[in-house]
């Protein structure tokens, strides 16, 4: 099976290619479905409250909120929290992908938000980076409810976009409409499965700067 990283910073659209490339017929695994999950987990709380104190939990239910200001304002805290969840998130996908192989299934695609940041690039066989403007982020976060200044926290705790597009195998721009994103979504599907007749690893959509050199 093809184990696909599927990365890019917040706001830029990873759950929206995600869909289109399950609508192709990939394979996904969402790794915020899998931390909600831990959050409601009794021993990740316990860890949780450990490190940032039991108000964090109060009456046994997490802060979310609470924890998502802390964990960007403070990159330290940060690492506490994602040195909890990540291994426990690496073994559900372990497990996930091994049920997926099980049943058949030839390519998974894992929506992987920090993969370069903590390093976890080498888990992957192939990394597609979804990119657009950090303007073009922000617009979005905020259409969400979130605060400029807050979407711009979030935005500079991730490693600059461009290096992510530099080290991607292949790289999505989600700057345009939907059907620009869906024809490259196709095209990098095409390719993962062994249909579009490349033959390096590097790719992106013939005719768009995708980063790629």
């Amino acid at each position: 099976m093809l184990i696909v990283g599927l990365t890019g910073n917040f706001g830029m659209g990873k759950s929206t290619v995600a869909r289109m490339f399950r609508e192709l017929g990939a394979a996904t695994i969402d790794t915020d479905d899998i931390v909600r999950e831990l959050f409601s987990d009794p021993v990740v709380l316990f860890e949780i409250k450990k490190a940032f104190g039991e108000e964090i939990a109060a009456g046994g239910v997490l802060d979310k909120g609470a924890l998502a200001t802390l964990v960007f304002e403070h990159p330290p805290l940060r690492i506490s929290l994602e040195n909890i969840l990540h291994p426990r998130v690496f073994a559900r996908i372990g497990e996930e992908v091994g049920s997926l192989a099980a049943g058949g299934a030839r390519m998974v695609i894992v929506e992987a938000p920090v993969l370069f940041e903590r390093g976890y690039q080498n888990r992957f066989d192939r990394i597609v980076t979804v990119f657009t403007s950090e303007e073009t982020a922000v617009q979005r976060l905020t259409g969400k409810g979130i605060s400029v200044e807050e979407a711009r926290k979030r935005l500079q705790s991730q490693f600059p976009i461009d290096m992510k597009r530099e080290k991607s195998d292949y790289t999505i721009d989600n700057s345009r409409t939907p059907d620009d994103t869906r024809r490259q979504v196709e095209y990098v599907y095409r390719e993962l499965s062994g249909q579009g007749g490349g033959t390096t690893r590097r790719g992106g959509v013939p005719g768009r700067d995708n980063g790629d050199h």
